[in-house]
């Protein structure tokens, strides 16, 4: 996993080390300690610029393998147009696009962080800086032959030229357990899931309480004590046990209500009894990117020592289909007491929430509750892969999502609730049933998941199947798994709540 000690920040006036990465705006502008950099090359960007037809529009770059002149292996021009109306995303992005710059092979890296108007601001480093750690990313812990360009990119040191190295190390400095968050995610969600069944998932999640998170781990006894049927159900067709997860991070005042978050943790979903078709059922290993996303949120928020308190449960379980797996046609009896008709085992995701919001609902009534989930294919063909769909009873915890994911890039898009989608999934033998029907099957499946939180608890639902796995291949990341959920909900505690 990459980590922010690969990191740091030196002066302008510090000699670069190893590939040389600067930027210039549009019209081949730079700043004076770029240009000093470059003073000993002579004409050579410009000459290689009016040959390549550059001239620094925004996303362009020009390359220049070992450049007369300049003791650096490569040099790396990055075109930033005119960037007046950058906002702290876009500094995210052309820090990653500069590491995506960078050759796998190159053990040293300096980027110049100046505009031509002068040096960028601590805070917009720290950006640049934290893109360079997300891109820096790969998965290839069973590859033993490697390509061309699978190397780890991580060994690659990289240092930030900055007007001051103190100012910029502490506006990085809540971003190092950021990363690290992300990266945790990712590397659950890739795992396989005969390595990352339900017990294991339990186990790396112990890993937090170095960090000062209190963490519990519910067996299968203690869950039916507590008449968690709707998430055991799912699991009991499996040779792997069923887990639930806390974990707490008391970082507020004591006995301040916490914030609250919950995520489906399906380690493998085969569908059950109605068992998916063969084809692309290798991705659900990544079924428990939500609760991936609560283990990453919870270590960035313990890292970074975030002035709230924090809950994070998850259910992990498996959903197998053997003589002992839940069938269409049962009936469960949830923790809330109301009771489940299973009408599609393959609707499993919504069960597992459902005893996990109510389980965390009525013990530490939070100030609100925010679950992340793979929950529907439905989610994916109306928002694609760009957005997460949002499903809220509460407007001022919506709108501040929507801000959140407007300021990280990962974008929220608000999806109705209503009354009417709500009577779609009344059952004829329980109080309500696990599928509706074929259309709306985002909406009918938050409308089941609602039904499970306790009254006056503010809630968000994240149906992340479109954003969280086959995520969109940006300048920040390159993997399967983007991690998504993580840099969000950290922004939005940060943005809104620990103020």
């Amino acid at each position: 996993m990459p980590e922010a000690r690969k990191l740091g920040f030196a002066s302008f006036s510090a000699p670069p080390k190893g590939v040389l990465v600067v930027f210039c705006e549009e019209g081949l502008k730079f700043g004076r300690a770029t240009k000093k950099a470059l003073e000993a090359s002579g004409d050579l960007v410009r000459r290689a610029a009016a040959a390549d037809k550059f001239t620094g529009k925004s996303g362009s770059a020009l390359e220049i393998v070992a450049p007369a002149g300049l003791s650096a292996p490569r040099l790396v021009v990055l075109g930033v147009g005119k960037p007046a109306k950058m906002r702290s995303q876009d500094f995210v992005k052309l820090g990653g696009a500069a590491r995506g710059k960078t050759p796998n092979a190159a053990t040293e890296a300096t980027i110049i962080a100046e505009f031509a108007g002068g040096a960028l601001r601590p805070e917009q480093a720290a950006d640049i800086a934290l893109g360079t750690q997300l891109r820096g990313y790969t998965w290839v812990l069973y590859k033993t032959k490697r390509k061309e360009g699978e190397e780890p990119p991580a060994k690659t040191a990289i240092t930030i030229a900055v007007a001051n190295p103190a100012a910029a190390e502490k506006a990085f400095a809540p971003c190092a357990g950021l990363v690290e968050g992300v990266m945790l995610a990712r590397d659950l969600i890739n795992e396989p899931a005969n390595v990352l069944y339900p017990e294991e998932f339990a186990r790396r999640c112990g890993s937090l309480k170095k960090l000062g998170v209190a963490v519990e781990v519910l067996d299968v006894p203690a869950m039916r004590k507590l008449g968690m049927n709707a998430l055991l159900g799912v699991g009991q067709g499996s040779a792997h046990d069923s887990r639930m997860v806390v974990m707490r991070w008391n970082g507020g005042k004591k006995g301040a209500a916490p914030l609250a978050f919950i995520g489906k943790g399906v380690c493998f979903d085969t569908g059950g009894i109605s068992i998916k078709s063969a084809s692309g059922m290798e991705d659900m290993k990544g079924d428990m990117a939500g609760a991936a996303a609560v283990v990453g949120l919870m270590h960035a928020l313990a890292a970074r020592k975030a002035r709230v308190n924090a809950v994070g449960a998850i259910g992990c379980v498996e959903n197998m289909p053997d003589g002992k797996a839940q069938r269409p046609g049962d009936i469960v009896k949830s923790m809330s007491g109301q009771t489940i008709e299973i009408i599609n085992t393959d609707a499993e995701g919504r069960l597992v929430l459902a005893d996990v919001l109510w389980y965390v609902g009525e013990k530490y009534k939070p100030r609100f509750m925010i679950d992340l989930a793979t929950l529907t294919g439905a989610i994916v063909v109306a928002l694609g892969h760009e957005n997460a769909g949002l499903f809220a009873n509460d407007e001022k915890l919506a709108e501040n999502l929507i801000r959140a994911g407007a300021e990280t890039g990962e974008k929220v898009w608000r999806m109705p609730l209503a009354p009417e989608y709500d009577k779609i999934m009344d059952s004829k033998f329980a109080d309500v049933k696990n599928a509706g029907e074929r259309w709306g099957g985002a909406i009918t499946a938050a409308q089941f998941v609602q039904r499970f939180v306790p009254d006056k608890i503010a809630w968000a639902h994240l149906d992340i199947a479109g954003t969280a796995l086959h995520s969109p291949q940006t300048d920040i990341n390159r993997t399967w798994s983007s991690g998504f959920g993580v840099r969000l909900l950290d922004a939005l505690v940060a943005n809104y709540y620990e103020r």
